[in-house]
């Protein structure tokens, strides 16, 4: 039997880098994202390489929508084996100036998404008496401070500790799910432009930030590939890895934020 990976944000990004790793792996892979388009591309690319694919189109920040994306997977496959809670946007103002529209969107997606997956597919997991991987997306502003990015950040930290609190309470059960956090630095994704997915997307694109996006789009556009975070990744799985850090030099900055908390 094969192995079967879900993985949500799988249209584009990281997600994408994923998905295609695991086919590649002779995975069978369940692709789940918000944007039809492209994710019926991604599944019409990955049959052409003979992959095992199925689409389910999902709005992470709906729980029916990740309730029936478990459905599908357990009706299809008859399990899931690892689950990456992968979907992912952000949005750029003074951490004052947000809307609540601004709030509920990013913690809708990057928060909300992780805990509807959490809620959809652990139980299944753990019906399955198997081994299991669960790969939640934070970032390394997940793990560490400084100014912008303020709601990405505040959800980010959310996954961090969901995660380590969700790796706990599983080892306290015994159970065969590993779970794993990836924080990445910089990588080329398109997750700048994710507000074309926003439900009142013409309040997200305001002056101040678009100039924030051209200030750090070089450095997104400078970073590694979704394919060498998804090496990352994989090999994390393979040898049990719970933080996985795609970029070794943030560690630092880490090192830095906990030293000013043990003052």
């Amino acid at each position: 039997m094969k192995s079967v990976a879900v993985i949500t944000g799988a249209a584009s990004g990281i997600g994408r880098g994923m998905a295609e790793r695991f086919a590649a792996e002779g995975m069978a892979v369940v692709i789940a994202d918000i944007e039809e388009q492209p994710l019926a591309k991604l599944e019409a690319d990955l049959r052409t390489k003979g992959a095992t694919v199925l689409a389910v189109r999902t709005d992470v920040s709906n729980a029916a929508d990740v309730e029936n994306l478990a459905v599908q997977t357990v009706d299809t496959y008859g399990a899931v084996h690892i689950l990456c809670n992968n979907a992912g946007v952000v949005c750029s103002r003074p951490i004052w100036e947000h809307t609540p529209a601004d709030w509920e969107w990013v913690l809708g997606v990057n928060l909300w998404g992780v805990i509807h997956g959490i809620r959809a597919f652990v139980p299944r997991m753990l019906k399955q008496e198997t081994v299991c991987h669960i790969v939640n997306t934070a970032s390394i502003l997940g793990l560490v401070r400084g100014p912008g990015e303020g709601i990405y950040k505040v959800s980010k930290h959310g996954v961090v500790t969901l995660s380590e609190t969700l790796a706990d309470e599983l080892a306290q059960k015994d159970s065969q799910i590993q779970v794993h956090v990836l924080c990445p630095g910089w990588v080329r994704t398109g997750i700048l432009n994710s507000s074309r997915n926003r439900p009142d997307v013409e309040a997200h694109h305001n002056r101040q930030h678009i100039t924030e996006s051209q200030n750090v789009r070089a450095e997104m556009e400078a970073g590694i590939s979704p394919a060498e975070v998804a090496d990352h990744v994989y090999n994390a799985i393979q040898t049990g890895t719970f933080y996985i850090h795609t970029h070794p030099e943030h560690k630092a900055w880490i090192r830095a934020r906990m030293e000013g908390i043990l003052g």
